[in-house]
C-alpha cells in the first residue's frame, strides 16, 4: 500500500474548482484510494487490488515480515522509503498452501558462470540458513586490499568474459578491455567510485551480512536500478550467490530483459523476488523461455509485463515444467489452445503454480458448495483465472456465503460468478457491502436485480452509482419505482444521450460538484 501526501484541503478546494476532466481525475482518484484524514493534512493509501486478503504467503524474512511471490503496492514506495521491507497484504487471508509446496515442476540444470547449478524452487531457504549461521562466528568484514583488478582476474574468478552491449540491436559482445574494479559502465558512461566512499556508502550493509570489496561492482551497478541495502541485504538472504555474480555478465542479463521489454523501474522487484535471474544465462535460459512466452500468443509489446509478474518462471525448465502446465490446462482444465495466451496475460502466475492442485481443489470445492458444472467453472478461470490462486476457506467461500446471505439462491449466485467472476476478489467490507445496501435503500431494487446486472457489482459507487442516481433525481427523471439499473452500464456519453436528455459537461460538473462534497464530508470527520 501506498502513501501519498497532498496539501491542505483549501488548496485541493482550488485546485478542484474547474470542471476539467484533469482536476476531476484528482478528486477522482482520492475517493477511488481510500482516504484517511487528519486536521489540516491528510493521506491517500493507494491500493491495486480491492480485496488485498486474496492471496496467501507464509514465507517470512529474518525481519519476521512475509515475503510473497506476488507483487505488492509497498514495492513501489520502498524508494521513498530507506527502511521499508519487501512486505505482503497488510492482512493476508489463510488458505490452501499450495503455494509454497511448489514442487510441480522439475529441476533443471543450467550453465552459471562455466559451473552447471540445479535450479529449484524453494531451496534457498536451507542455504540461507547455513549462511546466517556461517556470519554468526564472525561479523568482520574482508580485508580491502587495492582497488584495481583486470577483468580478466575478474573474469577468472567468476567464468564469465566480460561483456560489452553494442547500441543495435539485441546483439551483445564480449570485450577484454582491463576497468577499474571501482567503475563500471552504464549506456557508455563510466562511474568512479573510490575506495573510501564505498566503505561510507555500504556501512549499514557491512553491518548486517559478512560483506566482500569484490561486490562492489555489482552493487554500484545494482544501485542504478534503485536498489538500496536494505535490498541487497533481502537478496543476500534469498540467494546469495546472486551478488557473486561478474558486473558484466548482470549487465547482459538486465540489459537482455530491458530489451524484450521489462521496464527499468521493474527491474528492482523482479531482483528482489528473484535474484537468481542474475545467473541465468542470455543464451541458455532468457531467450528459450520468452520464445516459450511468445509461442503462447502472446505479443511481444506484453513480454516485459509477463516476466515483471511472475519471474520465477525462469528458474523452471521450459521441456519439463513449463510446457507440462500448459499441456495441463489444455488437456485437464479444458482451456482452448488460442485462448491460452489471454489467460497467461490474465495471470502470469499460473504457470509456475502447482496447477494440478489448485484446479482440483477449486473445482470440487465450486462442484461441491454451488453444484457448478465443469463448463462453468472452465469458464470463470478464462475470465478470471486468478480464481485458482485464491484461498477457499478466506477467499471463495466467505463471498458466496454474503450472497447467499442477502437472499441469492445457489442457482443465483452461479450466474453471478459465471458472468462475474471477478466478484471473488472484491472486498466485501468496503465494496459488496456498501453497493448492496445502496442497492436496497437508495436505488429501491431487489437483490434478484444483482442476476440480470451483476456488472452492478463492478461499478465503482462513488465515481458511477451514486452519481448517476443523484444526476437522474435532480433532473426529476428518476422513476418513482426501482431505479433502472440499465442506465449504470453505459458510457458517459450514452448515458447523458439515452437517460439524462443533457450535455455530457453538464454532468461531468454534476458529478464533480458531488464527489467534492462528499469528500468535504470525510474530511470534517
Amino acid at each position: 500500500m501506498a502513501a501519498l501526501s497532498l496539501h491542505n484541503f483549501n488548496h485541493l478546494v482550488s485546485i478542484l474548482s474547474s470542471p476539467s476532466s484533469s482536476s476531476f481525475w484528482n478528486l477522482s482518484f482520492a475517493f477511488n484510494n481510500e482516504v484517511r484524514f487528519k486536521k489540516g493534512k491528510f493521506l491517500v493509501f493507494l491500493s491495486t487490488h480491492s480485496n488485498p486478503k486474496i492471496l496467501k504467503s507464509n514465507k517470512k524474512s529474518r525481519f519476521g515480515q512475509r515475503i510473497t511471490p506476488y507483487d505488492t503496492d509497498e514495492e513501489e514506495e520502498e524508494e521513498e522509503d530507506e527502511d521499508e521491507e519487501f512486505d505482503d497484504t497488510d492482512d493476508g487471508m489463510a488458505g490452501d498452501d499450495w503455494l509454497m509446496n511448489d514442487d510441480f515442476a522439475q529441476p533443471h540444470e543450467y550453465v552459471v558462470n562455466g559451473k552447471k547449478i540445479k535450479s529449484r524452487k524453494g531451496s534457498g531457504r536451507e542455504g540461507n540458513r547455513r549462511l546466517q549461521e556461517q556470519r554468526k562466528g564472525s561479523k568482520a568484514l574482508k580485508s580491502r586490499q587495492g582497488l584495481t583488478i583486470s577483468e580478466d582476474q575478474m573474469d577468472g574468478r567468476h567464468g564469465n568474459d566480460g561483456l560489452k552491449r553494442k547500441s543495435v540491436g539485441n546483439s551483445y559482445h564480449t570485450s577484454t578491455k582491463t576497468k577499474e574494479a571501482g567503475s563500471f559502465d552504464v549506456d557508455g558512461g563510466r562511474m568512479l567510485v573510490s575506495k573510501t566512499s564505498r566503505e561510507n556508502r555500504y556501512q549499514r550493509l557491512s553491518d548486517e551480512i559478512d560483506l566482500d570489496e569484490k561486490w562492489f561492482p555489482l552493487l554500484d551497478y545494482l544501485s542504478t536500478f534503485g536498489l538500496k541495502d536494505t535490498h541487497f541485504i533481502q537478496m543476500y538472504e534469498r540467494h546469495m550467490p546472486s551478488l557473486q555474480i561478474n558486473v558484466c555478465s548482470a549487465q547482459e542479463r538486465l540489459d537482455y530483459l530491458l530489451s524484450v521489454g521489462v521496464k527499468q523501474r521493474d527491474v528492482r522487484r523482479i531482483l528482489l523476488r528473484q535474484p537468481q535471474i542474475l545467473e541465468y544465462t542470455v543464451e541458455n535460459n532468457l531467450k528459450s523461455h520468452v520464445a516459450f512466452l511468445m509461442s503462447l500468443g502472446i505479443p511481444s509489446s506484453r513480454i516485459g509485463q509477463i516476466i515483471a509478474c511472475a519471474p520465477s518462471l525462469f528458474s523452471y525448465s521450459v521441456e519439463n515444467s513449463l510446457k507440462p502446465t500448459v499441456r495441463y490446462l489444455i488437456e485437464e482444465v479444458g482451456i482452448n489452445e488460442h485462448d491460452l495466451g489471454k489467460v497467461v496475460q490474465l495471470s502470469p502466475q499460473i504457470l509456475v503454480q502447482r496447477i494440478d492442485i489448485s484446479w482440483n481443489t477449486r473445482y470440487m470445492f465450486l462442484s461441491k458448495e454451488l453444484g457448478a458444472p465443469r463448463d462453468s467453472i472452465v469458464k470463470m478461470v478464462k475470465k478470471h483465472p486468478q480464481l485458482l490462486h485464491y484461498s477457499i476457506d478466506d477467499g471463495l467461500l466467505p463471498r458466496i456465503n454474503f450472497l447467499r446471505s442477502i437472499g441469492m439462491r445457489n442457482s443465483d449466485i452461479l450466474k453471478v460468478l459465471t458472468s462475474l467472476t471477478q466478484v471473488l476478489s472484491l472486498s466485501l467490507e468496503d465494496n459488496l457491502k456498501p453497493k448492496y445496501l445502496y442497492l436496497i435503500n437508495e436505488l429501491n431494487n431487489e437483490v434478484h436485480s444483482l442476476t440480470k446486472y451483476p456488472m452492478y457489482l463492478s461499478l465503482s459507487l462513488d465515481q458511477r452509482i451514486r452519481p448517476r442516481h443523484r444526476f437522474l433525481v435532480s433532473l426529476k427523471k428518476a422513476p418513482k419505482g426501482p431505479f433502472p439499473l440499465g442506465s449504470l452500464v453505459p458510457s458517459d456519453e450514452c448515458f447523458c444521450q439515452q437517460w439524462a436528455g443533457t450535455s455530457l459537461d453538464k454532468y461531468l460538473a454534476f458529478r464533480q460538484r458531488l464527489l467534492l462534497k462528499e469528500f468535504a464530508k470525510k474530511y470534517e470527520k
